[in-house]
């Protein structure tokens, strides 16, 4: 069947330097307490725990220069400056040699958070979706 109710979500793309191909935002996969100054700030215990995941969805993609408006329910919209890998084939449960080899580059991002939303969130031992994944919050 290839009618629908309303149009599919598009995937976006984000341009790649010396291509003419877009890369497709399919996944967002965001790592957690991977930094120790920001844990510490966070007011989380630095320790040597494996880090954590969290995803958004690919709706939450802005390319660059794009206008983030504040967004509504909540006080405290923040940043988080990124370094964000972009996959370049399949892989599952790799390896360190076959991730590294699935890498197919690396920009800067920024993670927008409604920081506030989040952290009641995980007071309640929730997961942060609220705070996390929002409209133009993978920059």
């Amino acid at each position: 069947m290839s009618d629908f109710l309303f149009p599919p979500f598009q995937t976006p793309g984000i341009p790649v330097k010396g291509e003419t191909a877009l890369y497709p935002v399919n996944r967002i996969f965001c790592v957690g307490r991977n930094y120790a100054a920001h844990a510490a700030e966070m007011g989380m215990e630095v320790d040597r725990e494996a880090p954590f995941y969290f995803t958004k969805a690919p709706a939450a993609y802005a390319p660059t220069g794009t206008k983030t408006p504040y967004p509504p329910g909540t006080n405290n919209f923040h940043h988080e400056m990124e370094l964000a890998l972009a996959i370049g084939k399949p892989v599952f449960r790799a390896g360190r040699e076959e991730a590294t080899a699935a890498i197919y580059g690396y920009a800067c991002a920024l993670d927008m958070t409604r920081r506030d939303l989040q952290l009641a969130e995980r007071e309640k031992k929730r997961p942060w979706d609220l705070g996390k994944d929002v409209e133009n919050s993978a920059i």
